[in-house]
């Protein structure tokens, strides 16, 4: 039978090349934002009694809508939209029977690129068992996000992958976005990190395919660097103490996907270089 899934946030940059990626694997999607799209239910999810009437039935939820950054939005705007988005979108899953999320966590968790002040990055390369130190309202929600996947997977017995993301590209976003910033010394607080959307919206697929049980939380990443320079050249200069795990050889991304290998079989086959 044709499997079925549903996108929140499926307008977006990310939320489009996922429900994108899930057509492609020959799912059904179900797309959801707030904003009006060909093919997008729209919907409100952050009125309880819509989303339980929008989410019915599926074999897998990808939960994508939030508000996507501390900046430029009022802290608690930020707050209480992604904070009740994960309510009610689990409360439907809940009631609705998907057993399977796929939730778009950060790479933020880690306390970057937003915090107010200094974060402590404790080894290269960052993978999963690396302290979260969140400060910014966003990453707040992002890990507050993983701790309410984390309870309803106690509490149901269902499987989940929190996919911790860096900043998401394409080929004609990186020109506008990335190249203005990477010579700049703020660019070390992305740890000069970036994730090609298709790779992004092929992971949520795998992680929805995978044999997966519990709550699984992983970073994935493009193999390299958004930088020209070399990723020790970069750490020499911005992170001069901290411990290095592996060779960083060449434009070796500072962000570990072999978590993401081992669980869901995710490779990048995209990067800033093909643009």
């Amino acid at each position: 039978m044709v499997k079925h899934a549903i996108v929140t946030g499926a307008t977006g940059l990310l939320g489009s090349h996922v429900a994108t990626a899930f057509r492609d694997w020959g799912y059904n999607v179900t797309a959801l934002d707030v904003t009006d799209a060909p093919g997008v239910d729209k919907v409100d999810l952050s009125d309880l009694e819509a989303a339980m009437e929008a989410i019915g039935p599926a074999d897998c939820m990808a939960h994508i809508a939030s508000l996507p950054r501390p900046v430029g939005y009022e802290a608690e705007d930020v707050f209480r939209t992604n904070m009740t988005l994960m309510f009610n979108v689990l409360a439907a899953m809940e009631k609705s029977g998907i057993a399977r999320m796929v939730f778009a966590s950060s790479f933020s968790i880690l306390g970057l690129p937003f915090a107010p002040k200094p974060v402590d990055i404790s080894y290269f390369p960052v993978d999963e068992h690396h302290p979260h130190a969140p400060q910014d309202v966003y990453a707040v929600t992002k890990w507050l996000g993983e701790e309410m996947v984390d309870a309803w997977v106690r509490r149901t017995g269902h499987a989940a992958a929190s996919i911790r993301m860096p900043w998401i590209q394409t080929a004609e976003s990186f020109p506008e976005q990335v190249k203005p910033r990477r010579e700049r010394q703020e660019a070390g607080l992305d740890l000069w990190a970036y994730i090609d959307a298709r790779d992004a919206g092929r992971a949520f697929v795998q992680a929805a395919e995978a044999d997966m049980s519990g709550h699984e939380r992983f970073f994935i990443s493009a193999a390299d660097t958004y930088s020209e320079r070399p990723t020790t050249d970069l750490i020499d200069v911005a992170y001069p103490d901290v411990e290095r795990r592996a060779a960083l050889s060449g434009h070796t991304a500072l962000l570990s996907n072999a978590r993401a290998a081992e669980l869901i079989g995710f490779a990048p086959e995209h990067g800033w270089r093909d643009y």
